[in-house]
Formats: C-alpha cells, sequence, structure tokens
C-alpha cells in the first residue's frame, strides 16, 4: 500500500520521535510512504490564528501536491491532520473560498484528496488481524490511557475521525498488542496546546490534571498521537512536581512507537531514548529491559 506521507514541520526537530517511529513501523508492515516534493508546513495554530486565507492555502498547496501524485494523504501529527481535513472541508463547502484558496496557490484544487492519520491506516486499511500476524512482542497486560486531545476528533463535522467525546481507535489497537486499555474520562481534554511557551502556568494546571487522572484510573503509561500533546504531557512533569509535590513519572509514548516495540523494532530506531521521561517501566513489561541500544 503506497501513501503520500506528510510528516510536517516538527518531524525533524520536537516530533522527530514521531516521524522516525512512523517510518519504522511502516517498513515493517510494508506501507510505503512516499514524501511529496517541495511540501511545506500546514500552517498549524500560527496561522490559523492570524489569516484564515492562510490557514487554508498552506494546506492546500500540499493536497494538491498529492493529488498529483495519486495517492491517499497520511499524516502523524495530529495538528498538521486536523488542518488537512479543515481545508479539504472548507474548500469542499464554500464555493467562494475554494475560489480564494486557488488563486492563493495558483491551482485549481477541489478538497478531494484523502487524508488518513496513521491510526486509521493501521485500523481500516492494513487492518488489526493483520497487525497482529506481524506482532513479535505482546504489552502483556500493560494498563494504558490513551489520550487523543483535540485536534483529531475536532470539529466533528470536518476530521470525522472517531466519535468526538469517546472515541476508541487507539484503544482498539493496544488492546490489540495485548494491553489493557483503561477508562480514562480525560482523553479529549484540551492539555493546552502551543501555550506551552507563552502560558506554562495555564498548561501546568490541564497537564496536571490530565496525568491525575490517568494516575488514578491506574495507567501505567499514556499513550498519545499528537507532538504537542506528547511534548507538554511529557515535558511538564517536572514542572508539576516543582509547584505541587506530585511525582507522576508516567511515560508518554506515542502510539507508532508502542506499535514499533511490538514489531520487534528497537526502541532507539523508534525514538524512545528522546523522552524525559523513561519508558523503563514500559519496556520492562513488554520483556525488553536488557534491550542493548536503549
Amino acid at each position: 500500500m503506497k501513501y503520500a506521507y506528510y510528516p510536517g514541520c516538527a518531524s525533524e526537530s520536537t516530533a522527530r520521535d514521531q516521524h522516525e517511529s512512523s517510518l519504522a513501523i511502516a517498513k515493517s508492515l510494508g506501507l510505503d510512504f512516499i514524501e511529496p516534493d517541495g511540501w511545506i508546513c500546514c500552517g498549524t495554530t500560527p496561522a490559523h490564528h492570524t489569516d484564515k486565507l492562510l490557514s487554508l492555502s498552506l494546506p492546500a498547496a500540499n493536497l494538491i501536491k498529492t493529488q498529483k501524485m495519486g495517492f491517499d494523504m497520511v499524516v502523524n501529527c495530529a495538528a498538521c491532520y486536523n488542518r488537512m481535513k479543515i481545508a479539504n472541508y472548507e474548500i469542499q463547502n464554500n464555493s467562494k473560498i475554494r475560489q480564494s484558496v486557488n488563486t492563493a496557490i495558483g491551482e485549481n484544487y477541489d478538497g478531494s484528496v484523502n487524508v488518513k492519520h496513521i491510526i486509521e491506516v493501521l485500523l481500516k486499511d492494513l487492518g488489526l488481524e493483520n497487525l497482529q500476524k506481524s506482532l513479535t512482542h505482546s504489552l502483556n497486560g500493560l494498563k494504558i490511557a490513551s489520550y487523543y486531545g483535540c485536534l483529531l476528533v475536532r470539529p466533528k463535522e470536518a476530521t470525522h475521525f472517531d466519535d468526538p467525546e469517546n472515541p476508541t481507535s487507539m484503544d482498539r489497537i493496544v488492546e490489540s498488542l495485548g494491553g489493557e486499555s483503561i477508562d480514562f474520562p480525560h482523553k479529549v481534554e484540551c492539555c493546552g496546546g502551543a501555550l506551552t511557551l507563552t502560558r506554562p502556568d495555564i498548561i501546568i494546571k490541564l497537564t496536571d490534571s490530565i496525568l491525575n487522572m490517568a494516575q488514578k484510573a491506574g495507567a501505567e503509561c499514556i499513550v498519545v498521537a499528537c507532538p504537542i500533546c506528547q511534548m507538554n504531557l511529557d515535558l511538564r512533569q517536572k514542572d508539576i512536581e516543582k509547584q505541587t509535590g506530585k511525582r507522576y513519572n508516567m511515560p508518554v509514548i506515542y502510539i507508532t512507537q508502542l506499535t514499533g516495540l511490538c514489531l520487534g523494532i528497537r526502541p532507539r530506531q523508534l525514538g524512545l531514548n528522546k523522552l524525559i521521561v523513561s519508558p523503563s517501566a514500559v519496556l520492562n513489561k513488554i520483556s525488553l529491559k536488557n534491550v542493548k541500544d536503549f
């Protein structure tokens, strides 16, 4: 199966571990991810907060490159996924916006490229049965809180990803890997997103609430699909401890990393050495405690 793989700007910086693990599991599962030539930033939150036409034209410029390739677009970043889906929705449903966007990008794009998150590729295109046939390790009952955040599921009329209040896509993958998906009522609560630099006080409050709920629910780790969510929940645990005295020591791992471990891919190839909170507890659970390259 071939896809146009849009890595996004963070793929070689703050989300390099998500990028590396996405490519690693794709290779292991026989999925061919091909980057569109000359892809550009999707605009994400800054464009969305600055100029509507810009926020739609940047994704459209990438989508039309994908259209010319003749493949579906696969995205691993929830923010990029959200902007691509919203651009398609606006272009399909508003002729004036479509005309303005096409003028801005200098080409005629109709909003028809099928955009998929890598979770959807694993669930629907590959299928859990085929995924399980490729596994070499099990999560052995590891208790996991699946945290979706805001951008995968909202707005529901544009993303059509899952139930916006109680999504289960990652939970199903977790269970297929041999994990225990715990009941986690904060799975779509906001982590504060891009306020991490400008309003760390808000980030600390929101991430503390999410981590606290996961811990109370019995989670041994949190699995995510968004680089902003991963960064906030992983990085801010030390700040929470300094301000409140609470020590969570909760690993926050990408779903691609968790999948890769069960496919027998070495932790360093999945970027697990880049996490702030050590994933050792997770590795121990799946009998990878003596892996040499971690």
